[in-house]
Order: C-alpha cells, then structure tokens, then sequence
C-alpha cells in the first residue's frame, strides 16, 4: 500500500463489499449520470461504463427485494439465477441497464423517455447514500409523485 492507502493489487476506484468482490458505483460526472464498474463487471455485463444525461432523471427509490428491480427478459449479459443479473434488459418500450446481485437493495434511477436506458437498476456498496447524493438532481415537480 502507498502513503494514499491504495493498494497496487487493484484500481483506486474499485470499491469492495463486505466479501471482498468489487462493486459498481454511481457517481454524478459533469452533465451524466455514470454507473462505473469494475472491469468484471464491464466484462459480465458486456457493456461499458454507462452513461446518462442527468437531465433525463425522473424518479429514484431503493428497491429492498433485488428480483424486484428487475424488469424485461433477458438480454446481452450475463445471468446466473439467484446469483447475478448483469446486462441490457429489452422492454417493449425500451430497455433497463441492469447490475443486480442477489440479496442486496439495489437502487433503481428511472429515465425520462429519450434517455439511452429506462431504468438503471445497480447493487452499490451503500444505496441509501447514492441516493442521497443524486436527489438533489430530482426535478422538483417529480418529488413525491410515484
């Protein structure tokens, strides 16, 4: 480990869960909304970073139950059931990002129509906070409403 406190074993950006495996995280980049991940899983997912303007955010809300985060069949990705759901969820109306891990809250931001996703449904380290730290973007006619 360096003065910093970052090990050279793995990306400073890497977050780690309580058993020690990287999480994706969700941060506010300029004018986006960013779901970085780790190169795991980039490579799970079969996608990159994602990317959304953060004026297409309509709602957020931590869903408790994981399975009920996810919407849409299965699409490109990778999907162990009960285990990990990672990839783009086709809807009839669009399509979800998802990055959801069995038996943890998942925060779900859903997307004004427009937006590349309709939701981003993502298991962070700590989703209460993410959300905390994105409600402020909410527009204020959508607080509130469901």
């Amino acid at each position: 480990m360096n003065a910093g406190g970052i090990s050279a074993a793995r990306p400073p950006h890497e977050h780690r869960d309580s058993e020690g495996e990287g999480m994706a995280r969700v941060v506010v980049q300029g004018t986006d909304i960013v779901v970085r991940l780790t190169w795991r899983e980039k490579v799970a997912a079969r996608h990159r970073d994602v990317r959304v303007p953060v004026s297409a955010l309509r709602r957020l809300y931590v869903e408790p139950d994981w399975w009920r985060a996810l919407r849409g069949g299965r699409g490109r990705g990778t999907w162990i059931p009960a285990r990990l759901c990672a990839g783009i969820r086709p809807l009839p109306e669009g399509q979800d990002f998802a990055w959801v891990r069995a038996g943890r809250p998942v925060l779900c931001v859903e997307l004004r129509r427009g937006a590349p996703f309709s939701r981003l449904a993502i298991s962070v380290p700590d989703p209460e906070e993410a959300m905390r730290a994105l409600l402020p973007l909410v527009p204020r006619d959508r607080l509130g409403r469901t």
